[in-house]
């Protein structure tokens, strides 16, 4: 080792999920199937490119302004950033600094890890129940920090939210992140409950039910005292981390409530009867209440499925983990790439007993 090699930060990286060039039914990174709201479309069309010789508003305020409106809240209550892992990596940064550890769900979003190592933060997982729902009372505890997804992911499970509630209301006097990437399929968001407990923080996205993780767009919602916090450490990070197309793009997006709506209903429902064609087929499915399904068959080993598939130009999402190897994760897409998703699976366990 080089004596230089001593002072080197050295993280485990997050593996996100693969990005195929080739034309492929993706149902492995929990994208939208559908485009953005049109005004996004029109908004790139009129972009005056003469304007990106300036730099961007550092404060985001035409997005900031819509999120605000959109959600009821002080503009000084909305927090943006380059898609929620952004704004959930400086929530680490900025409030989880004791010696205490942390605390997480064993089964949960693998990036959570991934910056708990990166900015030495002492952490500890709390083991799902055998039907991997979190317990709330693992949460009771001392600690320095919570942080959980509601639905949870991978598993697509959301807890209700007075047990939600109930574990803010354990953690007066740390900070608690509810991660809501998927709660636009699922049901009522912890943003109910930031005029009650000042210790909250509740994070969204654009990637899953606004159709834009090519934009990278993500936000934090809290009190105005924690949201001044947080951009504290960002103008000291980089005052400049929304580009001008997602601010513009962004608040186009967001003033078409009547778009977001209506693609959220089209996923609930072709997600609810790809779960009933599964269970049909023999596999068992978690009650998800995100925009995909984790499921398993009890006679067919889960990585040949998943490596046959992309034989057949089809992604899904696998993992080595111990507890959920057996299971997939399949992103609702369209109702004819589901379809056809369905086809291909019935050749393959028509072939025979593949365990």
């Amino acid at each position: 080792m080089k004596a230089f090699e001593k002072n080197i930060r050295k993280v485990e990286p997050y593996v996100p999920g693969e990005q195929p060039q080739n034309k492929v039914i993706k149902l492995n990174t929990n994208e939208n199937p559908y485009p953005p709201a049109p005004g996004v479309t029109a908004a790139l069309e009129k972009l005056n490119t003469d304007r990106l010789r300036l730099y961007p508003d550092p404060a985001a305020e035409v997005l900031v302004k819509e999120l605000a409106d959109f959600y009821g809240v002080g503009k000084d209550q909305v927090f943006v950033g380059v898609g929620s892992d952004d704004v959930l990596s400086m929530c680490f940064l900025t409030f989880f600094n004791s010696e205490k550890p942390i605390i997480f769900p064993d089964i949960t979003y693998s990036f959570y890890k991934v910056w708990a190592d990166l900015y030495r933060i002492p952490y500890e997982c709390k083991p799902v129940d055998e039907k991997f729902c979190i317990r709330k009372e693992d949460y009771y505890g001392e600690n320095g920090g919570v942080i959980f997804p509601n639905p949870n992911a991978p598993t697509g499970l959301y807890l209700e939210l007075e047990d939600v509630e109930d574990i803010i209301a354990h953690n007066p006097d740390v900070i608690v992140i509810v991660d809501e990437a998927y709660i636009d399929f699922a049901g009522r968001s912890a943003l109910e409950l930031i005029e009650r407990y000042e210790n909250l923080i509740v994070v969204q996205t654009f990637s899953k039910a606004r159709s834009m993780a090519g934009m990278r767009i993500g936000y934090a919602i809290s009190n105005p005292a924690l949201i001044r916090y947080l951009n504290d450490a960002k103008y000291s990070f980089n005052s400049y981390t929304m580009n001008l197309t997602s601010l513009i793009c962004g608040a186009e997006a967001v003033k078409d409530r009547a778009y977001f709506e209506e693609g959220i209903q089209k996923i609930i429902c072709t997600r609810e009867w790809s779960k009933e064609e599964l269970k049909k087929l023999g596999f068992s499915c978690l009650d998800s209440r995100a925009n995909f399904i984790f499921a398993a068959h009890p006679s067919y080993d889960a990585k040949e499925l998943f490596e046959y598939l992309k034989t057949q130009n089809i992604y899904v999402r696998y993992w080595e983990s111990e507890r959920i190897r057996q299971y997939l994760r399949i992103t609702v897409g369209t109702e004819s790439e589901m379809r056809e998703f369905f086809e291909v699976l019935k050749k393959y366990m028509a072939k025979g007993d593949h365990s």
